[in-house]
């Protein structure tokens, strides 16, 4: 296996477990528990998480009609409805039930990934049966992983991970997003600049320029007049772009255009 690949399973791997050590011993209460994935308690997100790497396995997914009253599936979207069924079918599983499914799927998936002859750009079975380079399987499961691992965290009062592997890979996931974001989602227009300046575990600055054409870049590179600044911190960033959190109530500071920012902010979601 090639250290880039190896480094993706490695990260997959400690965020995986992560989550595994701190959903051990908790009550059946607090599998129940909230968490800001919309709709999921702690339950549904480790739910999630063995549905999708059972996919992968390619086990055969479940049989199960949804119930008509969940409000955070949206009506005709298939993808959250396809991500609901592994999720809802557990929904009665006991703690013991859900640790030990989570550590047996863990130990499979990961043989799986060890053993695997697999080059980067080897097209692969996603999820929904789509193909997709094996490289860039590993690392949306990398970040698909630590966002729900933050989810229980949060959810439970017990912070960390936020400088792992797997958090910068998934920060460098969530930065490749934000010229669409900027230029498409916000509408910037070109020859405009716009700085994140994140400060915390993962510290970086970075501007989305808007070019000729509607294109946008992103670099290190900070302008003398940016059309705005966005500061905030690594966790708020995060919660932010994982639409975890609503712009309204995160603490975040905005210079310069605050319309742009807005704007910006209100397309600011990349997944959920």
């Amino acid at each position: 296996m090639s250290n880039d690949l190896q480094y993706l399973v490695d990260a997959w791997e400690q965020s995986v477990r992560a989550l595994s050590d701190v959903c051990h011993g908790l009550t059946e209460g607090q599998w129940n528990r909230a968490t800001e994935c919309p709709g999921w308690s702690i339950r549904d997100v480790v739910s999630h998480v063995i549905g999708v790497e059972l996919e992968l396995l390619g086990d055969p997914r479940p049989i199960h009609n949804l119930p008509s009253d969940l409000a955070h599936v949206r009506p005709g979207d298939e993808f959250s409805r396809y991500c609901e069924i592994p999720v809802d079918v557990r929904r009665c599983h006991t703690a013991a039930e859900m640790t030990g499914e989570l550590s047996y799927v863990v130990g499979r998936r990961l043989r799986m990934l060890r053993d695997s002859d697999c080059r980067p750009e080897t097209e692969v079975r996603g999820m929904m049966g789509r193909s997709t380079p094996y490289k860039h399987l590993l690392r949306s499961r990398a970040f698909d992983v630590w966002t729900h691992e933050q989810d229980v965290r949060r959810a439970m009062g017990r912070p960390g991970g936020l400088d792992s592997a797997a958090a910068q890979i998934s920060r460098d996931f969530l930065l490749g997003q934000l010229p669409r974001v900027v230029a498409e989602d916000a509408r910037i227009g070109a020859g405009h600049a716009v700085v994140f300046d994140v400060h915390g575990p993962l510290e970086f600055m970075r501007t989305v320029t808007v070019g000729p054409g509607g294109r946008a870049s992103i670099g290190g590179q900070v302008p003398l007049a940016p059309l705005a600044v966005l500061a905030t911190d690594w966790e708020t960033f995060a919660r932010l772009m994982c639409g975890r959190i609503r712009p309204a109530a995160a603490d975040l500071k905005v210079e310069g255009d605050r319309q742009a920012a807005d704007r910006i902010l209100a397309n600011i979601a990349v997944t959920l």
